[in-house]
């Protein structure tokens, strides 16, 4: 079942489905909550209750225009708008890529609404900084979407050129393209780096998060072309409720659509 709920000034696609202990499934860039069809039947049939839903700018939900709206606390507020409106009091979270980064900002700073967390590809904030020149040479694609108009032009032209050639046939590029076509839809999935990551921010005073008292489950592989493997070795050092890493070999970035069957039973087991 897809809900309407009011999350922090936006309105937010969800799926709920099943019943039981609650998981909190957060996609990344430029996904939605389909990423992780090969996740939802798993844990439902495993008795779980499970809640996807699209973040804001992404899928089915609300893309407010202003960049300033994508701040990540917005996103925080939203998620605990979620719990409330399903009265959900703790639940066991897992995050991949941008929906990482919220997976781990929700359990470091509301703990006590998080029994277990999940992170897959991204580090606790804390670990991302001073990155390697490796991990720079990475992340090149983020200083070029802070070019409003100007990355749009680029990612779309030519029949979505570029953005396929980025996307390196990995994850649901035809779907992507799609949904990133629709008016005001690519602009509101850029905001997102637009308003956490731009150059000027790593110039000032860095906010330290705290620890993540929760159980941590922290998943990278091999085959990641965006993010290295060293900021989420250091994760250990920011969890204090027992850390556990798993490296997948030989998937690529979205490694919950290339091994679903290994993710499905890392999760259930560790949840």
């Amino acid at each position: 079942m897809i809900r309407r709920i009011e999350g922090d000034g936006v309105e937010l696609a969800v799926l709920d489905e099943g019943s039981g202990p609650a998981v909190l499934l957060l996609h990344g860039f430029p996904d939605s909550h389909h990423v992780w069809r090969n996740q939802i039947p798993a844990l439902v049939d495993a008795g779980f209750r499970v809640i996807a839903p699209d973040l804001r700018g992404f899928g089915d939900s609300e893309k407010p225009a202003e960049v300033d709206t994508y701040r990540i606390r917005h996103s925080l507020a939203d998620m605990l708008a979620i719990l409330d409106a399903l009265d959900v009091e703790r639940v066991g979270v897992v995050g991949h890529d941008f929906g990482a980064g919220l997976a781990w900002v929700v359990a470091a700073l509301a703990p006590d609404r998080v029994e277990k967390l999940a992170v897959m590809s991204v580090g606790h904030p804390n670990a991302q900084r001073d990155p390697t020149v490796e991990q720079r040479e990475k992340s090149w694609y983020m200083l070029l979407f802070q070019f409003e108009g100007v990355a749009e032009q680029l990612l779309s032209r030519n029949d979505w050129k570029l953005a396929r050639a980025w996307l390196r046939d990995n994850g649901d590029v035809d779907r992507y393209v799609s949904d990133l076509a629709r008016p005001g839809a690519l602009t509101a999935a850029l905001n997102w780096y637009r308003a956490n990551i731009t150059p000027g921010r790593e110039l000032e005073a860095p906010r330290d998060f705290p620890s993540v008292p929760a159980p941590t489950l922290g998943l990278w592989s091999t085959g990641d072309d965006y993010l290295t493997e060293e900021p989420m070795l250091r994760s250990a050092d920011h969890v204090t409720g027992g850390w556990r890493y798993e490296r997948i070999d030989g998937a690529s970035h979205w490694l919950q659509l290339d091994v679903p069957q290994r993710i499905n039973e890392l999760l259930l087991e560790f949840l």
